[in-house]
């Protein structure tokens, strides 16, 4: 909620909390936590100055698929997002961006539950772009289980347009299934660029438009090895033996039992 999307979204509901007594309770607390360094930078921002764990979320790394599954099928190339359909997600970007690209054989994927109705919303500009709806786009609902893991074997690059994530655990567990990202400067993903695993691009239709179009000029096999780098980042960052590690690290410096954690600033 502190991050600068989210802080101004709605902030005649969030500001009177703010002051009357959400930021007494964080200036009280011994340490706080953040899922990166931006988060931690918003904290900051908000004016809090006690300190800070950054650990980041972890993700379980699945079976790689394509031991799973062979591999997502070269005849059909798709675009997944999956998260919430909200509007902090960015969506009415991403329909307008792949109207202006409109990649030849592929199509996008929009799973995930519907907030406020945001679903209907992005339907009504799609028609209005005249985007095919369930051709080029295609909006299936929550996906879940078995069908989502289906969602990720089948899919060939993962896109999460946000405006705001703190972390973006979407973008993790895609690149734990192997997929290159194109995500937004919204999101703390900078390793994007620095791990050539995908985009990091500014939040804008026309920084998605040009992600996509070099994204999806790649070859199948160009794209899968950026996936194997994504999957290696997870792999090295994001494993729970290593969180888990440095959580009860900061516990116990905060209870006097030990030093001072290098995660904590």
């Amino acid at each position: 909620m502190l991050e600068p999307w989210a802080w101004r979204h709605r902030a005649w509901k969030k500001r009177p909390v703010w002051w009357l007594w959400e930021r007494r309770n964080l200036e009280s607390a011994a340490l706080l936590h953040a899922t990166s360094e931006q988060e931690a930078q918003s904290f900051r921002d908000r004016g809090l100055n006690v300190p800070i764990a950054v650990i980041p979320n972890g993700v379980e790394l699945p079976v790689d698929r394509k031991a799973r599954s062979g591999g997502p099928p070269t005849e059909e190339k798709t675009l997944l997002f999956l998260s919430r359909i909200h509007p902090k997600k960015g969506l009415p970007m991403l329909l307008e961006a792949w109207a202006k690209v409109r990649p030849e054989g592929w199509r996008l994927l929009i799973a995930g539950p519907d907030e406020g109705g945001h679903r209907a919303e992005l339907e009504r500009q799609a028609a209005t772009l005249a985007i095919g709806l369930g051709e080029e786009v295609v909006f299936s609902g929550p996906l879940t289980g078995e069908a989502k893991e289906e969602a990720y074997a089948r899919s060939n690059l993962f896109i999460l347009p946000t405006h705001s994530e703190n972390f973006g655990i979407a973008v993790a567990e895609a690149m734990a299934h192997g997929l290159p990202v194109i995500t937004t400067q919204g999101a703390p993903w900078k390793v994007m660029e620095e791990k050539g695993c995908g985009w990091w691009t500014p939040v804008s239709v026309e920084g998605i438009a040009q992600a996509l179009e070099d994204a999806t000029w790649r070859s199948p096999e160009a794209l899968a090895a950026m996936g194997r780098r994504g999957r290696a980042v997870v792999e090295e960052r994001f494993a729970w033996e290593n969180i888990a590690r440095d959580f009860v690290a900061c516990y116990e410096w905060v209870l006097g039992r030990g030093p001072k954690p290098e995660c904590v600033m």
